[in-house]
């Protein structure tokens, strides 16, 4: 087999909170890529670093009071136990706020500036006039203009799912400070995209380079045509300034996929590796980015396209993932299943995780679903159930009666082959990332082994006979099979495999292709090397999720109630006629499901009034109530008649609606003043 030359990495994890469980499925997945390619004894390097810029960023630090220096340095420190204690065993691990990645955006954008590919102009942002600073979509809350849904992003409605310009939004404020953001103009930097469509259109329908759904999607995105790519953002902004242009900053998501290259290089410094032979424009090792659904058009245009124009070589493919959901649903602080890692690892096996995550995932954009009594269940039965007790089952005999050696020979050479034989097939699952029917395949084998115990039936062998060669060659086949299940399932438990490797006094085995079973072999005293998942510590992490998301999560400051309009002169509230007004008549609209058609009296003459009100009130509710009406309003023609006034009402709309009223003594005919 022809040793290959890869490199890997997982998307930048953002330095702006703990990793949670639907990250690890990105890092677990490429975790167990990669673990699988060196098994198999190739030259693999799996690279990440921390994501470290941006404004999220800079006010986070700021209303902890630190710098944001110490925030991601804080930040990667967490980060780095979570991984490591969920195994992801990263070849090197940096940040995209050092040295290297601000001299490779500097390059970067020099030669795609050199080679025209960098235009300026001028646009119109939102600006918070008390943070003094810009505002991006995120950070623009509004009620929807299109289903009226309130504390909805400056880009798209939740509710509705509409997407809109922040200036669209209705009742807009900053979600930094509250206050009403202003439009104030801006130079900003360009990526010319468009520049390189023909060449993604090429790269993006190669075989092998996207998975065919990706290739789908960004066919639309292409036909559709390619644009401008704002590249720039004012200052104040964390990150690093742009060359020659003074209080003017790479937007984060420039140079964060640079980070890839600056980790690599990075690496370079403390390895015998060349740099270009896995970055350079004529490259030919293997790069692959694995990545979530959410991220494809950066991965899969922006990125190439820059790689393209400042002369660096393009991935070798782009392997795109679905999101995880819990019990069905979308993770929710308020249930308990929006889980840190930490939480989880709190409570239990990160193994447990890992497997479930591998027997879930395949190589395709759909979702998983971590449903916590099929979690249970699966490890239960799979690497509790069937493999682990393979080793339970047989080791206590060699132990006991035969001094801990195995038998001299094989007995069930064509069985052990049987194991041998699948291997080229499970690599091949590994290989495409098709994780779920790996582990189907591992598990059909682990059933054979088990099956062959309970057809031999030790325990009834060894009370027979306690010494018989039977028995020795039945536990020595056992184990021996036992041992090839967990060389398979080495990419997704290292920490099993590492024990059970101990326990059979056996070296670290690389893949299964050429393995000879072990004879004539002593083993070590079995310990029990996985214990099951108890029901009580999934309601406990449950309850600890709920209780932590209470402390750590802050809420982004909004008023409580619409801003103020813009100030009137008096001479213009003056023009309005406020009366009180008796409700004398009140009947439904017919064909209105929201309106009201009132007569109400004014002092010296009777107004028809229409109001949107009927879902607070009936007709009978209103009929003799005093309430303030707009008595000089021009009459309105609706499509239900004419309306000669209006009703004053506070509220949020719906049933949250009260028509205001006076104070006992008042009349009809007063004005309001």
């Amino acid at each position: 087999m022809k040793k290959r030359k890869i490199l890997a990495t997982s998307a930048l994890p953002y330095a702006n909170g703990p990793i949670h469980i639907g990250h690890l499925v990105e890092y677990i997945q490429t975790d167990i890529w990669t673990r699988f390619q060196k098994q198999r004894g190739h030259q693999c390097y799996y690279l990440c670093a921390d994501d470290t810029h941006g404004t999220p960023i800079m006010l986070r630090a700021e209303s902890e009071g630190i710098t944001p220096e110490t925030l991601i340095k804080n930040i990667e420190t967490q980060h780095r136990a979570d991984f490591a204690d969920f195994h992801v065993k990263f070849d090197h691990y940096h940040t995209t706020h050092s040295k290297e990645n601000q001299e490779l955006s500097r390059l970067i954008y020099q030669r795609l500036k050199t080679a025209g590919h960098i235009s300026t102009r001028t646009i119109t942002q939102a600006y918070d006039p008390e943070k003094e600073m810009f505002l991006s979509d995120r950070f623009i809350k509004g009620d929807c203009p299109k289903c009226g849904a309130q504390e909805q992003y400056g880009d798209g409605c939740e509710k509705c799912s509409a997407t809109y310009a922040p200036t669209d939004l209705k009742n807009a404020i900053s979600a930094i400070s509250g206050a009403k953001p202003i439009e104030k103009e801006s130079e900003h930097y360009f990526f010319e995209l468009p520049h390189f469509t023909e060449m993604l259109q090429q790269w993006t329908t190669e075989h092998g380079n996207l998975q065919t759904e990706v290739s789908n999607k960004l066919a639309e995105w292409l036909q559709g045509g390619l644009k401008q790519w704002d590249i720039s953002r004012d200052a104040p902004y964390f990150g690093f300034e742009i060359p020659d242009a003074p209080g003017k900053y790479f937007y984060v998501w420039l140079d964060a996929p640079i980070g890839y290259i600056a980790s690599f290089k990075n690496f370079c410094t403390t390895e015998n590796l060349n740099f270009d032979e896995f970055w350079g424009k004529d490259a030919t090792t293997e790069l692959y980015h694995f990545i979530g659904k959410d991220i494809i058009y950066f991965h899969a245009l922006f990125w190439p396209a820059i790689l393209t124009g400042a002369n660096f070589r393009k991935p070798s493919a782009v392997f795109a993932h679905g999101f995880l959901t819990v019990n069905g649903e979308k993770m929710s602080k308020s249930r308990g299943t929006f889980i840190t890692a930490r939480t989880y690892l709190e409570h239990l096996n990160p193994e447990y995780l890992r497997y479930y995550f591998a027997a879930k995932l395949s190589n395709n954009l759909e979702d998983i679903d971590l449903n916590f009594e099929d979690f249970s269940q699966r490890v239960n039965s799979d690497l509790v159930g069937k493999v682990v007790n393979i080793a339970s089952r047989c080791s206590g005999f060699i132990k006991k009666r035969f001094e801990g050696n195995l038998s001299e020979k094989c007995s069930e050479p064509e069985l052990f082959q049987t194991f041998i034989d699948a291997n080229e097939s499970i690599a091949n699952r590994y290989e495409n990332r098709e994780f779920s029917k790996a582990m189907r395949e591992i598990m059909a084998l682990a059933d054979k082994a088990n099956q062959y115990i309970d057809e031999k039936k030790p325990w009834i062998i060894a009370k027979e006979d306690h010494r018989s060669q039977e028995l020795h060659e039945t536990c020595s086949v056992g184990l021996n099979l036992f041992r090839l299940l967990m060389v398979y399932l080495k990419p997704v438990i290292p920490n099993l495999a590492i024990q059970a490797e101990t326990f059979l006094n056996s070296e670290p085995q690389g893949w299964v292709d050429h393995l000879q079973p072990l004879l004539s072999h002593k083993i070590k005293a079995f310990k029990p090397l996985m214990t099951r998942v108890e029901a009580d510590k999934i309601e406990k992490i449950i309850e600890a999720s709920k209780a932590n998301l209470e402390k750590v999560t802050t809420k982004v400051p909004t008023k409580q109630f619409e801003p103020i309009a813009n100030e009137i002169e008096f001479e213009d509230f003056a023009k309005i006629d406020l009366r009180i007004a008796k409700i004398v008549n009140a009947e439904s609209v017919k064909g209105a499901d929201k309106l009201l058609q009132l007569t109400v009296d004014i002092g010296d003459g009777k107004l028809n009034v229409i109001a949107g009100i009927k879902s607070a009130y009936s007709p009978d509710d209103l009929k003799g109530k005093l309430t303030v009406v707009v008595a000089n309003l021009k009459p309105r023609k609706m499509r239900f008649g004419v309306s000669e006034g209006m009703v004053l009402a506070a509220g949020m709309g719906g049933k949250d609606l009260w028509i205001l009223s006076p104070d006992e003594g008042a009349v009809a005919g007063i004005r309001v003043k």
